[in-house]
């Protein structure tokens, strides 16, 4: 099992919205100037969690979080290696499709299989809430600290 330590965010009718805590060595030394690790996380975002929970748990406590490496490699699969294979077939069957006098084919081809890349990710984003996270399972709180 995978594990991170996360602050409860939100506790609603028995549900419960984890935000990932920094790794320890950020914030807190010398070099947080020019440390790449700070300044990636001053930019991004922090984005609340849904993750299952027995315990009882209020805003603010420190949990420890947990998911099956199984459910992260077929997640992986599934974001990384779909969008590639959807590209690649939709490269070949353009090529296939384009008639022979065609002027400019491989530009045609390299196009439309970005534009396809693009489409797929897009499609996966949009996907995730309502499809990724019920079929591949939700972390789970594993306990309080």
């Amino acid at each position: 099992m995978i594990e991170e330590t996360a602050v409860v965010s939100k506790v609603e009718n028995h549900h419960v919205w984890v935000e990932s805590k920094p790794a320890s060595g950020c914030g807190s030394c010398k070099q947080n100037g020019s440390c790449s690790t700070s300044v990636l996380s001053k930019m991004i975002r922090k984005r609340s969690v849904e993750v299952d929970s027995d315990i009882d748990l209020r805003t603010g406590d420190e949990v420890v979080i947990g998911i099956q490496e199984s459910v992260l490699i077929r997640a992986s699969m599934l974001l990384y290696l779909a969008p590639l294979v959807v590209m690649v077939l939709v490269g070949i069957s353009v090529q296939e499709l384009l008639p022979s006098d065609y002027d400019k084919p491989d530009l045609t081809v390299a196009g439309v299989s970005f534009l396809s890349l693009g489409v797929t990710l897009w499609v996966i984003n949009k996907m995730q809430a309502s499809f990724f996270f019920p079929y591949f399972s939700r972390p789970v709180v594993l306990k309080k600290i």
